[in-house]
């Protein structure tokens, strides 16, 4: 049996992922480091082409079942002018790699300009557009 794909390693000092520090903890959860580049690529793809919010929701899911990776989208602190103003965060992931921890939110940004009623209802769903 072949062992599963892992993620190569960034080069030294290229990222701050601690990739080393995750096989160096027993027991720690390794589902991040089957994040190959080429599957990063099909993520972020999906990503880009959300259908509507119950396939956001739906990807945030398995996101974190598949890969361990929390994501929270919501309103930021002020005022919601543009797809800016929503807060995409990742929580902190030990083996993560920091291009990735960008790349997802900016694919996210991406869909949502694409299909601004995304955005609406996840606004609504936070009462934001309640009243409007």
């Amino acid at each position: 049996m072949t062992p599963p794909l892992t993620r190569q390693p960034c080069p030294p000092g290229a990222c701050n992922c601690e990739r080393e520090r995750l096989h160096e903890t027993p027991g720690a959860d390794l589902r991040i480091l089957g994040l190959t580049r080429s599957e990063e690529k099909r993520l972020l793809e999906r990503l880009e082409n959300l259908a509507d919010l119950p396939d956001l929701e739906h990807m945030q899911r398995r996101m974190y079942e598949q890969l361990g990776i929390r994501l929270e989208i919501g309103p930021g602190f002020n005022e919601v002018r543009s797809m800016r103003g929503l807060q995409i965060q990742i929580d902190p992931l030990p083996g993560l790699c920091r291009k990735t921890r960008q790349s997802i939110p900016s694919a996210i940004r991406r869909a949502l300009e694409k299909r601004p009623e995304i955005a609406y209802r996840l606004l609504d769903a936070n009462d934001l557009l309640r009243d409007a």
